[in-house]
């Protein structure tokens, strides 16, 4: 039972699974927030053409496991030191076994053999999921985390890659006070 990394696109009949499965997931996750929860988690999907996670701004990746998709992600630039990662998602029946981590770690490889030095994200707050992953893989939190999580519109996470333990690189990136939902 091993598993391979695959570079490829978003298009690749591959990603599907992960797609669906993505989307599904920011629908049900968020759908009491959302007045068409399915529809504005396909309209998040759609956001960004395939081109934007293709080299040499951009990759997306798959973890292909006896055949089956099982995980995978993608970035694109952000600025011209700073890739976006996207996407980040494992099959829900594999999780906890350190896919994710293999995600986050290929990607961040692929991002620093392109040139950038820093790696920037934005979660939702109902995930705690991937707040733990990202901390756990030495992601700053760039939001104010005295807040409840529900009050920010997106969630930020940065990471230095050349010195992973230096923030104030990231200081660019953080939350302002534009990103706090309407109470």
């Amino acid at each position: 039972m091993s598993t391979i990394v695959v570079d490829t696109t978003p298009l690749d009949p591959r990603a599907k699974p992960l797609l669906d499965a993505l989307l599904y997931e920011y629908a049900t996750r968020y759908e009491e927030y959302r007045k068409d929860g399915g529809a504005a988690a396909a309209q998040e999907m759609a956001r960004y053409p395939a081109s934007h996670f293709a080299p040499p701004e951009g990759a997306f990746i798959l973890l292909i496991r006896d055949g089956e998709t099982v995980g995978g992600g993608a970035f694109k630039r952000y600025d011209a030191r700073t890739a976006e990662l996207k996407r980040i998602w494992t099959r829900d029946d594999l999780r906890r076994q350190g896919l994710a981590r293999c995600v986050v770690q290929e990607l961040e490889l692929r991002a620093l053999e392109q040139g950038y030095t820093r790696i920037y994200l934005t979660t939702g707050f109902r995930q705690p999921e991937a707040w733990a992953l990202y901390g756990q893989t030495g992601y700053a939190t760039l939001f104010d985390t005295a807040l409840p999580p529900e009050v920010h519109v997106h969630l930020r996470f940065g990471k230095d890659l050349l010195d992973p333990h230096r923030i104030d690189t990231l200081e660019d990136l953080r939350a302002r006070d534009t990103d706090l939902a309407a109470r």
